[in-house]
């Protein structure tokens, strides 16, 4: 059984980035390119995962989500599977990259719950925030990237990908569980994570999606480099994307 480690948060001497946003915003483009950037750059290990999964076992309870086992019960049960893959994930992998002192960069991680099953799916704010305390403890990320795309684009993104590898979740069976939501459910997941940055502008940026994918990558890059200078020596700091 894997227990939560309360550890104190100095003891980290990674970093932690996140990236957020909708379905088809382009996070996992953009994360594959910026391990690449820090890898030649940053002179420290990267450690490149994703949620939910990342870890094994955490991997077989992202595959039961994705597949939609768990929508009949309700955000709540979702929200708490989400919740022992992230326990796993944690104390597998990111908490023994960021003590090895590895830049461990996630494609998604606690704004997503708050957004898809707090704001989207009608979850109580204090529920999401009950389960953060005891899951994540202080391991929490120091930057978060925030890709940020209208609904309607990114949805037409996820459906073109997904044509192109047989499926929207990679299976061949058309869109996932999230992705075959209706608009207004991908609306106000957009508002979620917006308001997300705007309550937490010391640890969000918000990256205009929209735009091709090596101006998303400079942005990012900047913003990294204004942000967490450390990273990118000799980056500059050109200030936030947005």
């Amino acid at each position: 059984m894997i227990v939560p480690r309360f550890e104190d948060p100095a003891e980290a001497r990674g970093a932690f980035i996140t990236f957020e946003g909708g379905e088809g915003a382009g996070k996992s483009t953009q994360v594959a390119r910026l391990a690449a950037t820090l890898r030649a750059r940053s002179g420290r290990g990267v450690c490149v995962t994703r949620e939910p999964g990342g870890s094994p076992r955490a991997e077989e309870i992202r595959a039961a989500l994705l597949d939609g086992v768990a929508k009949p019960y309700g955000p709540f049960a979702e929200a708490l599977l989400f919740s022992a893959a992230r326990i796993d994930h944690l104390d597998r992998l990111i908490r023994p990259a960021l003590e090895r002192g590895e830049t461990v960069l996630c494609d998604r991680f606690i704004d997503s719950t708050r957004a898809y099953q707090g704001a989207a799916g009608g979850l109580e704010p204090g529920l999401i925030a009950a389960l953060e305390r005891v899951v994540v403890c202080p391991t929490r990320p120091v930057l978060t990237l925030i890709l940020d795309l209208a609904p309607e684009a990114g949805l037409a993104r996820a459906a073109a990908r997904g044509a192109g590898q047989g499926g929207g979740n990679g299976t061949g069976e058309g869109a996932d569980r999230f992705e075959a939501e209706a608009l207004d459910f991908h609306v106000r997941l957009r508002e979620a994570f917006l308001a997300i940055a705007r309550a937490e502008p010391a640890r969000c940026a918000v990256i205009d999606a929209a735009r091709d994918p090596d101006s998303v990558e400079a942005a990012i890059r900047a913003t990294v480099a204004a942000r967490l200078p450390d990273l990118l020596p000799g980056e500059g700091s050109r200030g936030d994307a947005a």
